[in-house]
């Protein structure tokens, strides 16, 4: 068989019709168009649209999905090509968004409505020799949607809170955040997305492999049998050897196959194999296993692991984890979202970049959210390498969904191929059938008052088919209905619920609670959770001219999609720190504050171990530059989260937190051996005094386990309180207000673990009330060459809190956000993006911001 790769340039053209917006029918004629690439970057590439990134430009591209389109390629069937093409040819398409039409030499051969399939035409019958004309119309989704909503004998409602959306987005197999979200861009592109090709000739063709392990009885459990499954389709009646390679040994098989699809087995034998563990816990070992017809070759990588999803009544409620090889894992990780909303932006050097922080920032999980895709197959190649365990929703979320006979079975090939696309990476050990649409049963006016209708509906996609075809192709993972959800069959409150199964815990952020509100639950496994930050002033700069950079302007209001976002951010500023001075001080509080929040989140659960066994925080990315929940901005830049979690991450910590008026410190210790070491609790006042501390000589934490190891009341931390009376309260009020302790506002504390053997510390720092009511010190930092090149020293005469070094040149440091105290100083590498740079370069171009700073000097 023989592979015609058709990626090159394209024609891009506007199909016109009665309602083609304006600005599409001024558009030239013969835009090229790279393919695999989408069009609204074609546009941008050849200056037909301003960047929508920029300003507020986003609102001039709304017309994007309001039109049809048409891309146009020629290709040639050379003369000895043809003589095959009458055994057959096939037009493959792996992705395409997302109503399409396809015509070969002016005829329609196809048409395809959900992109998350792959479209495979056989073309036999109309190829010619010689030159031959591809046309893709791409129809305009947001038009067919319309008018599909219009047809519906009863509404489907879907979430419809974002600016600029797509209306019926949840009618439509296409990714649903091109359409805006919270956090996204309303980008209506479109597009091819993989390479097309023409499969010229060939007596068959493998459509799928996939694996399915078993671990054989026996003394110790090493061996295992390895079944390899082919989907083959032929032409005929025949005989078809296959050719298995596996860890240096090939085998072969010859069966016996009908014209049509065949499912073809083998079991391969493997002795004593290494095993593939997620981050942190050992190696990642994969082995290349081929399959080899007549006509082509198909490789994978196999993992040998076995995952256990534990759910099981207990006293509290019911369990959620995750037990890989028999060990219990903490989940330490993030939701991932489309790396970016230009499709043709989404390179292997974005994934790569992105799964490496994941990594660094010390998260063995990853969970695929549903509003976005099922993601390229980089994606799941880097997480199988690197440890990273993919929570794996299907493409559904916060909607309910159509359940008509062709929408049901236009979802059941799209489940079947994906599964038997993806179920071969040891990485996914999950799959989940929704993003919250479980919950979304009770959001709307018309799912409440006609309950019965939705759940029905609900029940028919979700468990009908997808839930029933991710078991018959994929028994071995566990099926997990939605997320949130307490399994299959209970349909709990999960957002506030914390009892059993996983949690989506928004209560700080949307209901206003205070960051101590994430002390009140224990939640088993909390899979979204968030708090929201302005990014930094390179990103700002990027999107928003000079003028219009404060909070409050049209551009900066424009590139925060959650309607409360700026109020929520500001107010909860004002509940904790001191007001900021000037734009960038803005910005890194809400960056301090917002690391602050998921602190105390993830250090509280992780000493709750056992009873909580994961936190994955809402979200690691972004999709364009914009104010949001993320980790890591659209550029790349670590926000102060990402370091933060770094270190609460860390698979050896210590919790330091207070409640019900104790100073509580726990050992955390995620690996699989026993930590031990030398620990110290410091109580230390703002000009770095030591005012009272404690020792634990030989502080000892099983492998797996979650320890306290010091209790203390923080009534015998001060010496005298006073309530504290703000303008305007009222004596009800009064009676109700926060104790302020006159002593807790000159100190903090801090722990240390010095591990035994020689180890980093562990470092980590409380203050006791809220820094507002504190008199931080004005420390002085400063900057000195390090040994090493691109090395950086900083030395402080007073402790500085939450501190950040900004260099000015590609790159960036290796921490930052943290306690930097005097006689304790700290050197830190520059990460550049090219040549390492001299320390006395460094100097020059480094500033170093702390939380004093933000709010002046008179302050």
């Amino acid at each position: 068989m023989k592979v015609m790769d058709l990626s090159s340039t394209w024609a891009l053209n506007v199909v016109v019709h009665e309602n083609t917006p304006t600005e599409a029918k001024n558009l030239p004629a013969d835009i090229p168009m790279q393919v695999p690439g989408d069009i609204a970057a074609a546009l941008l590439q050849e200056g037909h649209i301003s960047d929508p990134f920029y300003g507020r430009n986003e609102l001039d591209t709304l017309w994007l999905g309001k039109t049809d389109w048409m891309l146009t390629t020629y290709f040639n069937i050379e003369a000895e090509d043809y003589s095959l093409a009458e055994t057959q040819t096939i037009l493959d398409f792996p992705v395409v968004d997302t109503i399409v039409e396809i015509l070969l030499n002016g005829k329609v051969v196809g048409r395809g409505r959900n992109m998350f399939r792959p479209i495979r035409l056989d073309t036999t019958e109309k190829i010619r020799s010689g030159e031959n004309r591809l046309d893709v119309i791409i129809r305009s989704p947001e038009a067919d949607t319309a008018a599909a909503a219009e047809s519906l004998p009863y509404p489907i409602p879907h979430t419809n809170q974002f600016p600029w959306q797509w209306h019926h987005r949840n009618l439509l197999r296409k990714v649903a955040c091109h359409g805006g979200w919270d956090w996204g861009i309303t980008l209506m592109t479109g597009g091819i997305y993989e390479p097309p090709a023409v499969l010229v000739g060939g007596d068959g063709r493998i459509e799928s492999v996939t694996t399915r392990q078993e671990r054989l009885p026996g003394p110790n459990g090493s061996r295992w049998a390895l079944t390899v499954r082919c989907d083959y389709i032929s032409r005929a009646d025949r005989e078809v050897n296959l050719e298995y390679e596996f860890d240096g040994k090939r085998e072969a098989k010859l069966f016996a196959v009908q014209s049509g699809e065949n499912r073809l087995e083998h079991v391969i034998e493997v002795d004593n194999p290494q095993l593939w563990w997620p981050a942190g816990q050992g190696d990642q070992f994969l082995y290349t296993l081929a399959v080899e017809s007549p006509d082509e070759r198909i490789e994978k990588r196999v993992g040998f692991r076995t995952v256990e999803v534990i759910s099981e009544d207990d006293e509290v409620g019911r369990s959620m984890g995750f037990r890989v090889n028999g060990r219990d894992i903490f989940a330490k990780g993030a939701n991932w979202i489309p790396v970016d909303a230009f499709p043709s932006r989404q390179t292997k050097e974005v994934y790569r970049r992105l799964l490496e922080d994941a990594v660094e920032a010390n998260m063995n999980m990853l969970r695929l959210w549903g509003g976005g895709q099922y993601e390229k197959d980089v994606f799941y190649d880097i997480c199988d390498e690197m440890g990273i365990m993919v929570w794996h929703d299907m493409m559904f979320s916060c909607s309910l969904y159509p359940a008509d006979k062709d929408f049901l079975a236009d979802v059941d090939a799209e489940i079947r191929h994906q599964v038997r696309r993806l179920k071969h990476h040891p990485s996914i050990v999950l799959w989940c059938g929704n993003n919250e649409d479980l919950g979304a049963l009770n959001w709307f006016p018309e799912s409440r008052e006609n309950r019965d209708r939705y759940v029905v509906d609900y029940d028919r996609l979700n468990e009908g088919v997808v839930g029933r075809v991710v078991r018959e192709l994929d028994p071995d993972r566990t099926w997990w209905p939605s997320s949130p959800s307490a399994g299959e069959g209970d349909y709990s409150d999960c957002w506030h619920d914390d009892t059993k199964g996983d949690m989506h815990y928004w209560s700080v952020w949307h209901e206003g609670k205070d960051f101590e509100s994430f002390y009140d639950i224990a939640p088993r496994f909390c899979s979204e959770f968030g708090f929201q930050s302005f990014p930094s002033i390179k990103t700002v700069t990027s999107f928003a001219p000079e003028n219009q950079r404060n909070l409050t302007s049209p551009v900066m209001r424009h590139h925060q999609k959650n309607n409360a976002g700026n109020t929520i951010i500001l107010s909860t500023m004002a509940r904790y720190f001191r007001m900021p001075v000037g734009l960038e001080n803005q910005l890194y509080l809400s960056q301090v504050q917002q690391a602050w929040a998921i602190k105390t989140a993830v250090e509280y659960w992780r000493s709750q171990r056992p009873v909580s066994m994961g936190a994955l925080f809402w979200q690691l990315n972004d999709n364009w530059p914009v104010a949001s929940w993320s980790s890591i901005e659209y550029d790349g830049t670590w926000k102060l989260l990402h370091y933060e979690a770094k270190r609460f991450f860390a698979p050896v910590w210590v919790s330091l937190y207070k409640k019900d008026g104790i100073l509580r410190a726990s050992a955390l210790n995620d690996t699989p051996n026993s930590a031990r070491g030398r620990a110290f609790i410091r109580l230390l006042s703002f000009d770095g005094s030591e005012l009272e501390s404690w020792e634990m000589d030989d502080l000892r934490c099983p492998a797996g386990c979650a320890s306290e190891f010091f209790s203390h009341p923080l009534a015998e931390l001060q010496e005298k309180s006073a309530r504290r009376f703000d303008v305007g309260m009222t004596p009800h009020d009064v009676d109700k207000a926060d104790v302020v302790d006159d002593g807790l506002r000159d100190r903090f504390v801090v722990a240390e673990w010095h591990r035994r053997p020689a180890a980093t510390p562990v470092v980590t720092t409380l203050f006791l009330t809220e820094p507002r009511d504190c008199e931080l010190a004005d420390a002085e930092i400063t900057l000195i060459s390090g040994e090493e090149s691109g090395t950086l020293r900083l030395e402080t005469d007073l402790p500085a809190f939450f501190v950040q070094p900004e260099c000015d040149m590609p790159g960036r440091f290796d921490d930052a956000g943290f306690t930097l105290l005097p006689g304790h100083p700290r050197t830190l590498r520059f990460l550049s993006n090219g040549e390492s740079l001299p320390g006395s370069q460094l100097v020059k171009h480094t500033k170093v911001r702390h939380l004093r700073m933000s709010y002046g000097p008179e302050c």
